[in-house]
């Protein structure tokens, strides 16, 4: 990433969205970033499904900022109301450090991180920094059978908040994770009770840019995957937790554990050599724009053939968006890993293309 971008980055400010299911404890994690000391200010878009809004008066009284949309699902009104609200808010530089949007339960993530991108003047102001799900383990096997919306929202999320886990056993504990894992192998995952979850784990992650998420976690796209087991605000567990399960160093292989029942997305991972940038371009357009309905996010990083820099892309949908990392390292193995998730993509299909863009040894 060049300087003039790096600058701007730091400049703009921090959003969060926190999506969720209905019940799945948004409203409490909330009012905990809201009444916690942090040392940060925050304000707070909040998205309420019908004409009568109810959330705005389950939040906590405090000094944030707290706008209320209830004039319809945030996926009708996304391209007006959250951009009017975005750009009220920059006109009061220094009141907050970061906004968070909290989504209806009901809503598709998307159109929200899509705003994002699109919208010239509030990406100028502003950066997503993390797409944040929070998960019921108790009843996320129901709502993955009737709602569409609720595999959605962990298909798109960076970061899985999962809540109350002490309502379940080990082994359905394994059974939820293993299905969240099928459905987003990329997403951190944290274990909670009563949305305890550390808040440094879900603000200010710089999750959703993913040459700051290369930066801090070299796992990414690896096999296994790390996330914290929190029991509680403050307790989280360790190697010696003396609870009665047992996560060793907080790797876990799923491969093990079936996931509870069958999933409408998933996942594609590629993986190969340096890229033919004449070829893997035009492919990577050409599929975005065919599947890119189908499409949920993608995320990468591309090694190009005489390219000394390390290329990192990601998607939502057709909108793609790419940039130079920085440089491989002498001892770093020049190779690409591309993740698809999303419904209806072929694997097959995807492979062989991906594998037709490797440039010529």
């Amino acid at each position: 990433m060049s300087e003039a971008a790096t600058s701007n980055a730091s400049n703009q400010i921090p959003v969060t969205v926190l999506t969720g299911y209905l019940g799945a404890g948004k409203t409490t994690l909330l009012n905990r970033i809201l009444s916690e000391s942090h040392g940060k200010r925050y304000a707070v878009i909040v998205n309420e499904f019908g004409e009568i809004g109810i959330d705005n008066d389950l939040i906590v009284e405090s000094d944030e900022e707290i706008y209320e949309m209830n004039n319809g699902c945030i996926c009708c009104t996304v391209r007006g109301d959250l951009i009017r609200v975005v750009e009220g808010l920059m006109r009061r530089p220094g009141r907050f450090d970061a906004i968070v949007v909290e989504t209806t339960g009901l809503a598709d993530p998307v159109p929200v991180a899509q705003t994002f991108f699109m919208d010239d003047d509030v990406r100028a102001k502003t950066r997503l920094d993390a797409v944040v799900a929070l998960v019921d383990a108790k009843h996320l096997p129901l709502r993955l059978k009737d709602s569409r919306e609720a595999e959605d929202q962990i298909a798109f999320a960076d970061v899985v908040v999962l809540n109350k886990v002490d309502l379940v056993s080990e082994d359905e504990l394994l059974q939820v994770e293993a299905t969240i894992r099928a459905i987003n192998p990329s997403a951190q995952i944290h274990r909670t009770e009563r949305s305890g979850v550390d808040l440094a784990k879900v603000l200010d992650r710089g999750a959703f840019d993913l040459t700051r998420v290369l930066a801090n976690e070299p796992n990414f796209l690896a096999e296994e995957h790390e996330h914290d087991h929190a029991h509680g605000d403050d307790h989280v567990c360790g190697p010696d937790c003396d609870h009665d399960h047992h996560h060793g160093e907080h790797h876990h292989g799923h491969g093990a554990v079936a996931p509870i029942h069958d999933v409408t997305v998933q996942s594609i991972s590629l993986r190969g050599g340096e890229m033919d940038p004449k070829r893997f371009f035009p492919w990577l357009e050409k599929i975005t724009q065919a599947e890119g309905p189908n499409i949920l996010r993608l995320k990468g990083i591309i090694a190009l053939k005489d390219d000394p820099d390390r290329y990192v892309v990601q998607g939502v949908h057709m909108i793609i968006e790419g940039d130079h990392q920085r440089p491989w390292k002498e001892d770093e193995k020049h190779e690409t890993r591309l993740v698809f998730i999303g419904r209806d993509l072929d694997r097959e299909k995807l492979t062989r293309t991906f594998e037709a863009c490797q440039a010529a040894a």
